[in-house]
């Protein structure tokens, strides 16, 4: 498996991945409680999606 190099990236795609990064935890907090209130499927769907994409961040896959 190729070893994703977020240094390798020009500065402004670095920029917006570190704004995505550190956007992602109020994200999930915010879907938690809506999904928490208004459960729906896509709720469901939409804060797995997050969830996922908050520990691929926390783990450094991306």
């Amino acid at each position: 498996m190729a070893r994703y190099y977020r240094y390798r990236l020009p500065p402004w795609a670095r920029y917006w991945l570190l704004v995505i990064e550190r956007a992602t935890l109020p994200i999930v907090i915010f879907q938690l409680v809506r999904t928490l209130f208004f459960p729906t499927t896509f709720d469901i769907l939409l804060l797995g999606i997050f969830i996922g994409i908050f520990f691929a961040f926390y783990f450094q896959y991306i």
